[in-house]
């Protein structure tokens, strides 16, 4: 009987290219992130420069040969047209395309709270199925609070951390003596009201606050008669938790209306726009808190970032904890060695990062991550304090304080509730 090679060598041939298209097919795998944000209506704006700083960060991850190894991050878009059924809806659509994990935050907190009780939801449902949220930019307390889920993450500073370090600086600023509360009417706008009154009011027992009010959200055309109760109560400050067009609209009417106000806010200062706005009016003062603002002194590696960010982009770069948000994801993957949603959650617990802005920390047991924050105001460039004119105007930002994450951080009545 004659021995005949071709076929086993045929078979070996056929086990060494499946072999090679398994490797293949490894490698190509991909990590699915769902985007969900306003990419229509009022604040498009500020939900297309969220997606650009997310897709930035994803790419550049990407092209280190992404997680594990060789799997890719894949950024789905979904716009959740700033309401909660909407995002629902995109949620699903994630769910059927392959998502791990949400990236949200600029729909504002009660959208994004829903979006995270979903999750909860579908993940109590579907065990091996589970998905995380990371929320880069919805601040309310609650959500690290009594509402806390072991399934989200917030990226940003909450608004009892931004408010301590406005009170901080109001402390120091005797000039402020009667403030007005204006404000968005959904769950956020109400707290930072509430923190407003709670912490400068300790801060400050001799300011007096002559009024207060609530408006629709995105959907005032003209802010004159608010403007003018506010002139009627005498207030030299406001405090507004108001973000995008009703920020900018409300300049425009106190600047129409020749009045020389204070404003003290959550990040709209980050929002395009919004030194425009101030630059128009030509009066007025917006501060506001963010982890780092344009211009800003002793800050290279968020100054190399940003630079390449324009270059590859043509847009300014502005808010280093969105691009910050994927990258803290992909150093949790790399800390997990897996994609295992669950094993992913418990790696970023007490996730320690090295950040453009510094060294971070996810504080585990409420899952807010701490994270430096910095008291500025939008400025006139004068070549000391404000040398970087932005958007096209000669108005830039000026720091006034800096605290870190660890000052401001907050007690957390969170508890949280593990797989």
């Amino acid at each position: 009987m004659k021995f005949h090679p071709a076929p086993l060598a045929r078979l070996a041939l056929a086990c060494l290219i499946a072999t090679a298209a398994a490797g293949t097919a490894q490698a190509q795998q991909t990590y699915k992130l769902a985007y969900i944000d306003p990419l229509s209506g009022p604040f498009a704006n500020v939900g297309e420069l969220m997606l650009m700083h997310t897709q930035y960060a994803i790419e550049e991850i990407n092209a280190k040969d992404g997680v594990l190894g060789g799997t890719k991050l894949q950024l789905l878009q979904f716009d959740s047209k700033l309401s909660a059924q909407e995002s629902q809806s995109a949620l699903q659509a994630a769910i059927d395309q392959g998502a791990k994990a949400i990236v949200t935050g600029g729909s504002g907190s009660s959208v994004v709270t829903a979006l995270v009780q979903a999750v909860a939801r579908w993940n109590q449902r579907n065990p091996g199925k589970e998905l995380l949220v990371l929320n880069h930019s919805s601040i309310d307390p609650e959500m690290t609070g009594k509402a806390c889920s072991f399934w989200h993450f917030q990226t940003e500073a909450n608004t009892a951390m931004k408010m301590k370090a406005l009170a901080n600086y109001i402390k120091k600023t005797p000039e402020i003596r009667k403030v007005y509360l204006l404000n968005q009417d959904y769950a956020h706008g109400k707290q930072w009201a509430s923190y407003g009154r709670q912490l400068v009011g300790l801060a400050r027992p001799d300011i007096q606050f002559v009024g207060e009010a609530l408006h629709p959200i995105g959907r005032v055309k003209d802010f004159s008669p608010y403007i003018a109760n506010i002139k009627q109560s005498g207030a030299d400050s406001v405090i507004t938790g108001n973000w995008g067009q009703d920020m900018t609209l409300l300049l425009k009417a106190a600047g129409d209306a020749g009045y020389d106000l204070r404003y003290f806010n959550h990040s709209a200062g980050s929002v395009p726009g919004t030194v425009t706005a101030v630059s128009q009016a030509k009066l007025g003062q917006l501060t506001w808190v963010a982890e780092w603002h344009p211009g800003q002194a002793g800050t290279p590696k968020v100054d190399a970032l940003a630079k390449a960010y324009k270059a590859k982009t043509g847009k300014d770069f502005l808010a280093p904890r969105i691009d910050m948000t994927p990258r803290l994801l992909a150093a949790a993957i790399e800390k997990a060695a897996s994609t295992d949603t669950v094993k992913v959650a418990r790696a970023l617990e007490d996730l320690s990062y090295d950040s453009v802005v510094g060294p971070v920390r996810m504080r585990g047991e409420d899952h807010q991550l701490l994270l430096p924050q910095v008291v500025n105001t939008i400025a006139p460039v004068d070549g000391k304090a404000v040398k970087l004119g932005w958007e096209g105007t000669n108005y830039g930002f000026r720091t006034d304080a800096v605290y870190s994450g660890n000052e401001l951080a907050q007690g957390t009545d969170c508890k949280m509730v593990r797989p």
